[in-house]
């Protein structure tokens, strides 16, 4: 576990998936992270890569060879190696390998990097074509924080304010997790979606074509907030365990597969591209 710290925030991250387990406001003293219970969702925030959700059959198609790969990818359960770190940050990599092969026949780093930067995290995503040939790829975060945040509250005093009034509906999934190609709309007060413990009861609530780039966790009961940006992401999905006291904000470049006939990864939808010789990165920030 390495753990990063500053004026405001202690981080700490584990080497396993380079997931980001804890981030404690020290001045208020509180945990902003769920602290994955296993009986309920045993996971922190883990970071998703190659694939955003499942494809279908659980097989990823590349130049028409299918290769096994579970939801969210197979960065979240890998050992990442640290590169580097000092008290205001860390960097850890997740190279090709023989076993990454097995299932992604690309030659790439992927690498996850952590910054304070003051009241603020910075989370960066990059991916380096190391191959002789375009590769594709989704990446995205699945942060789960806290809600409420102090025992004396309730789920349904909190909610998640937009950057800006939106009129959206949410994508649903299938009891297969992809999408079904049905929409419908999602009730907004104002700029506030108010947490209810039903609202995750069938799936996912998963955006696209938003113009928020900004969102808030708050609650009715006092001014303590977090907020998430995601100036590089234009898919959200917002996800919790029904019934369970936390919230997923999810900034994705990527998404599940839709019902339907497998595609070939270059064909996914919201699939990046990165040519040969070149490095991609995208950075979301945490901050309180």
């Amino acid at each position: 576990m390495i753990v990063i710290e500053n004026d405001f925030l202690k981080v700490a991250i584990d080497n396993k998936g380079a997931q980001l387990s804890s981030v404690i406001d020290k001045k208020e003293g509180r945990e902003l992270m769920w602290q994955a219970d296993p009986d309920v969702w045993p996971w922190h925030a883990p970071n998703l890569f190659p694939i955003v959700g499942a494809v279908i059959n659980d097989q990823l198609l590349v130049d028409g060879k299918a290769y096994p790969m579970k939801r969210h990818g197979f960065a979240r359960q890998s050992e990442f190696v640290l590169l580097s770190s000092d008290d205001r940050g860390a960097v850890f990599s997740l190279p090709n390998s023989e076993n990454t092969h097995k299932v992604y026949p690309y030659t790439f780093d992927f690498e996850v990097m952590y910054l304070l930067i003051e009241n603020a995290l910075r989370i960066t995503y990059k991916v380096i074509n190391r191959d002789k040939k375009t590769i594709y790829f989704s990446v995205g975060g699945h942060p789960a924080f806290n809600a409420p945040f102090f025992p004396n509250e309730q789920y349904e005093d909190y909610y998640l304010e937009f950057e800006v009034e939106e009129k959206l509906e949410r994508h649903l999934l299938g009891a297969d997790g992809m999408f079904s190609g049905e929409t419908e709309p999602v009730q907004f007060d104002g700029k506030k979606l108010w947490l209810k413990k039903d609202m995750f009861d069938n799936d996912a609530i998963v955006f696209k074509n938003l113009r928020t780039r900004e969102v808030s966790l708050k609650s009715k009961n006092h001014d303590k907030s977090l907020t998430l940006e995601f100036p590089h992401f234009n898919y959200l999905g917002i996800w919790a365990k029904p019934g369970s006291p936390f919230v997923c904000i999810e900034p994705w470049l990527g998404c599940t597969d839709s019902e339907g006939q497998p595609k070939d990864i270059s064909q996914k939808e919201n699939i990046q591209k990165l040519s040969m010789g070149h490095v991609f990165e995208a950075a979301y920030f945490i901050s309180i």
